[in-house]
């Protein structure tokens, strides 16, 4: 994998980018725009780890992926929005054999790929109306990714790694196969703590459980994960919408088997944090309900699990968006 593009230099793309770059390990080039584009042009990867800003040269950085041309791999790091306008961009960086890894929030567009019955017979609306994003980026391209790390943007281009390494990483279908292991190597190369995961689809719903309530909530709210869970009656809502939520997996194969108090736990240690929903709502950007909540009441439609919870979670936070004007009308 000798060229790589990160499309979307963000907090996590621009992380995985100046990574790749630093270690001198392929061509790195970006798809942004704006300021961050800017950026890359002038500076090239920057990355602050450590209290050190380190910098390498970007291959590439345009607006336009016809200026980039074919990639071996294209990591796709957007947020859920944006996935309309990369499928409508990305063809030019698609060659029969490029590896397209989205990490991202949410339920991707490939999940549904594969998946018996009612559950997979098209595209999930939610995140792909229509099925174009399954159209430009056909899944047999795609190998699915988790992302479990901490990073911001200090400045358009600065990206500051806060904390965790992990990407986990498996083929739709769960085979090993060479260019799945390809991939990891080149990422632990990089010094990532990288892993190939069997069922990429579980690993994927299992993040989606504990970010279902806590994103939307704490928009709704204003108040940091600590808070949340310190109020009984809101930590017995998003526990009553994970339970839901769990029902749902066990009908598509993804069986969790934490209860959610344990993973109140998990989320109680990490303090007062605010949830990139929250950290999003407050820059004013559109926020990704539709990928983190929206898409979870559309499985439980099609495979019969009734989600009262999680409906009145979505219709509650869609509102809360629209006022702001940080959801379509």
């Amino acid at each position: 994998m000798k060229k790589v593009c990160i499309y979307g230099a963000g907090a996590i793309g621009g992380w995985i980018g100046a990574r790749l770059a630093l270690g001198r390990l392929a061509q790195v080039s970006a798809v942004a725009r704006g300021a961050t584009l800017a950026a890359l042009r002038l500076h090239g990867w920057r990355l602050v780890e450590d209290g050190a800003v380190r910098s390498a040269a970007v291959a590439g950085a345009s607006s336009d992926p016809r200026e980039l041309g074919v990639q071996d791999l294209v990591v796709v790091a957007v947020k859920g929005p944006a996935m309309g306008e990369v499928a409508r961009q990305i063809g030019p960086l698609l060659g029969p054999h490029t590896v397209v890894v989205p990490a991202m929030n949410g339920i991707p567009w490939w999940f549904t790929e594969g998946l018996p019955g009612a559950a997979g017979a098209e595209p999930l609306a939610s995140v792909d109306a229509g099925g174009r994003i399954a159209a430009a980026i056909p899944a047999a391209q795609v190998i699915g990714c988790v992302v479990h790390a901490a990073a911001l943007v200090r400045e358009p281009g600065l990206v500051e790694h806060r904390m965790g390494r992990g990407l986990v990483l498996g083929e739709p279908g769960g085979a090993s196969t060479p260019r799945l292991q390809a991939l990891v190597r080149l990422l632990r190369e990089a010094g990532f703590e990288a892993t190939e995961s069997p069922h990429i689809r579980r690993d994927v719903w299992f993040k989606l459980w504990g970010n279902l309530t806590m994103n939307p909530v704490s928009m709704l709210t204003g108040a940091t994960a600590d808070r949340i869970l310190d109020d009984p009656l809101v930590r017995e809502f998003c526990s009553s919408a994970m339970r839901e939520a769990a029902a749902i997996g066990r009908r598509i194969g993804c069986e969790i088997e934490q209860p959610p108090e344990e993973r109140h736990a998990v989320t109680r240690k990490l303090g007062a944090i605010k949830t990139s929903m929250l950290q999003d709502a407050e820059a004013g950007r559109m926020l990704e309900l539709d990928a983190i909540v929206a898409a979870v009441r559309e499985l439980g439609e099609r495979v019969g699990v009734p989600t009262p919870t999680i409906d009145a979670l979505f219709g509650l936070a869609r509102l809360a968006a629209r006022v702001r004007g940080l959801y379509p009308a």
